[in-house]
């Protein structure tokens, strides 16, 4: 995903750096994480690489509106309206998302125009399930739209926005979550390599910094390529959930802190966030994840019968 949602607020609230310098640190360090991980992904032959490539022109395309707004938004501080706006989309996302992880594949859809015309399939071997998965997409117009607004918040706030990419592929495209995952970290390199440059001509990227966190992330990321690769795609579905809910309402609250409409302390929006994140978790195992249990152990038994 990039990781800027959570290393900007890191040196923003815990090392009081600039959020415009932080953003430029974040956009760098975004470019070393997906050029580490994503090359393990491809050899993997998991990423989708021309459907990422046909996506990547909107992703572009929102990144420098998006920086030329951060230009705008930094000299006239009205970032807290578009903390809020991002917070509230991340939230409103979680329900579809959670939906979705009824099944492990998600359900196919009848291929449509764009799927012929921009050849939207693939298939990659999973490792967890321990066999060969084809799959194809559908809606590229859709994937499209939230591309460019995944594009223009991480030009905006200085992150890969993967969170939104993903969204993307998965809901909108109907692609599987590893698939969804991996392509989006193919595309977040590209996405900050371009908001990046916009930063380095404003001014907000500061070498040693950009260089000290960027050998941190790709030690990171290189690690994370080896635990994706083993676990389902439910597994990584919840934990994309988890990181929504958690984001979505530290957004949301820094937002109205940032314009004093809460005066809450920066500890305690953390620690409202978890509480949130925990709540949001747990009445969304019981909605769907039990459900879900039962219904492919009732399949499984089913199975073992007929055999």
């Amino acid at each position: 995903m990039g990781g800027g949602t959570v290393l900007v607020p890191l040196l923003t609230l815990f090392l009081g750096i600039p959020i415009a310098y932080a953003a430029g640190a974040s956009l760098i360090s975004t470019i070393a994480t997906s050029s580490g991980a994503a090359s393990a992904y491809i050899r993997d032959k998991i990423t989708n690489v021309r459907i990422g490539m046909g996506l990547e022109i909107a992703t572009t395309t929102g990144s420098i509106v998006g920086s030329l707004t951060a230009a705008y938004i930094y000299s006239h501080s009205l970032a807290w309206i578009v903390y809020v706006v991002f917070g509230i989309v991340i939230l409103t996302s979680i329900i579809p998302t959670a939906q979705r992880g009824k099944y492990e594949i998600p359900d196919p859809r009848k291929p449509d125009r764009t799927t012929r015309i921009f050849k939207l399939y693939g298939s990659y071997y999973d490792d967890a399930l321990k066999r060969e998965v084809k799959y194809w997409g559908v809606r590229w117009w859709l994937g499209e739209l939230i591309m460019f607004f995944a594009g223009f918040i991480s030009g905006l706030l200085g992150i890969g926005s993967g969170a939104l990419k993903v969204l993307g592929m998965d809901w909108a495209m109907n692609l599987p979550m590893k698939v969804s995952t991996t392509t989006s970290n193919f595309m977040i390199g590209v996405t900050a390599a371009t908001g990046s440059a916009l930063y380095w001509y404003f001014g907000y990227i500061q070498p040693m910094m950009a260089a000290v966190t960027a050998i941190g992330v790709l030690i990171g990321a290189m690690s994370g390529t080896r635990i994706l690769v083993r676990i389902t795609n439910k597994q990584v579905r919840w934990v994309f959930l988890a990181i929504l809910a958690f984001l979505g309402m530290e957004m949301l609250l820094k937002g109205l802190y940032m314009d004093h409409i809460i005066t809450i302390a920066v500890a305690t929006q953390y620690l409202l966030s978890v509480v949130f994140t925990a709540i949001v978790m747990t009445i969304l195992y019981y909605r769907y994840g039990i459900s879900a249990a039962r219904r492919e152990s009732r399949t499984t038994v089913r199975g073992g019968g007929n055999a």
